[in-house]
């Protein structure tokens, strides 16, 4: 019994320390992430993340954001050059491809967006950003 218990309050301990380390990882990606957004998205997207009608998309409360990270990855990757219908609006204004930023870098940034501006998704990955990169070399 004594066993039993040692090993379940173990368990509880090794859960808790791993949350732990996750949201401290988390922190830091979205504080890193935050930076990255200043210095390459701000302009287009606002402070706020709404965006400019009809020009450039909103980053908050959309599902674009908040569903497939895949989507998101690859057009920080390649940019994106056509009109997108975004809950119903279309957006024109190109977006560069911004595949000079490491995959760190990217990872971060969708991470601060993902959980910013009053979305609650889940964090992006820098493996997931390499898996996605073209060749799947990349910038590490």
């Amino acid at each position: 019994m004594v066993f039993r218990m040692f090993t379940v309050l173990t368990i509880v301990l090794v859960a808790v320390m791993l949350w732990g380390f996750q949201a401290s990882n988390a922190s830091g990606s979205i504080s890193k992430g935050k930076k990255v957004y200043e210095q390459y998205c701000l302009s287009c997207h606002m402070p706020d993340g709404a965006g400019v009608p009809r020009l450039n998309p909103p980053l908050r409360g959309t599902t674009w954001v908040t569903g497939d990270k895949n989507r998101l990855i690859d057009v920080i990757l390649n940019g994106l050059d056509e009109p997108v219908d975004i809950d119903g609006e279309t957006y024109q204004n190109p977006m560069p491809a911004q595949s000079q930023l490491t995959n760190q870098q990217v990872a971060d940034v969708l991470t601060y967006i993902r959980k910013s501006f009053g979305n609650n998704a889940s964090a992006v990955s820098a493996a997931e950003v390499a898996s996605r990169r073209p060749g799947k070399k990349g910038r590490q």
